[in-house]
């Protein structure tokens, strides 16, 4: 779409400077995905590092590998493990990685909501004292995986692309 801008002289109506400006750029919610992305991912990093923290960590002499007998808890609320700390470490990186580019963290968001869901339907299912629970998870675990699920999805959700026109830098014909 091509506009034609007048600027009028501040004395009278006569116009001094014809302006035309082109239509022609796509700007897209790529800003709030990425930084949705980064900031999801820069929270998971601090929650791995704080899992490997004796301060922030109760119980940090019980830290297991894996598996429920770690009763190890992040500020004496959720359950973790080395494993469950590596995998907050390696889901943080991604976040960060994949906030490069829009498209990307929107599959972040959109997956690692997806995945966050089933890990919520997974602490529902199993017995959290049988060896099938070798994440660790608990109630508390269960609940934010859920709160992470459901926000994760919105966020990508919410940031899916739609394109807006904007103009273009004003050119002089």
């Amino acid at each position: 779409m091509t506009a034609v801008r007048w600027r009028f002289s501040p004395d009278d109506d006569r116009p001094i400077e014809r302006t035309l400006m082109t239509e022609h750029s796509t700007h897209t919610s790529r800003p709030l995905a990425r930084i949705a992305a980064f900031a999801v991912g820069a929270l998971f990093l601090v929650v791995g590092i704080l899992g490997f923290l004796p301060g922030a960590t109760t119980g940090y002499d019980t830290l297991d590998w894996a598996g429920h007998h770690s009763e190890a808890e992040i500020l004496g609320v959720f359950q973790v493990s080395i494993l469950h700390n590596a995998v907050h470490l390696l889901f943080g990186v991604a976040g960060v990685v994949m906030a490069r580019t829009a498209a990307a963290a929107r599959l972040f968001l959109l997956g690692g909501g997806l995945i966050y869901l089933l890990l919520w339907l997974y602490g529902l299912i199993i017995d959290q004292d049988s060896a099938a629970n070798f994440i660790p998870v608990n109630t508390a675990d269960n609940w934010l995986h859920l709160g992470l699920g459901i926000a994760m999805l919105g966020l990508g959700l919410l940031t899916s692309g739609r394109a807006k026109h904007t103009a273009a830098a004003p050119t002089s014909p």
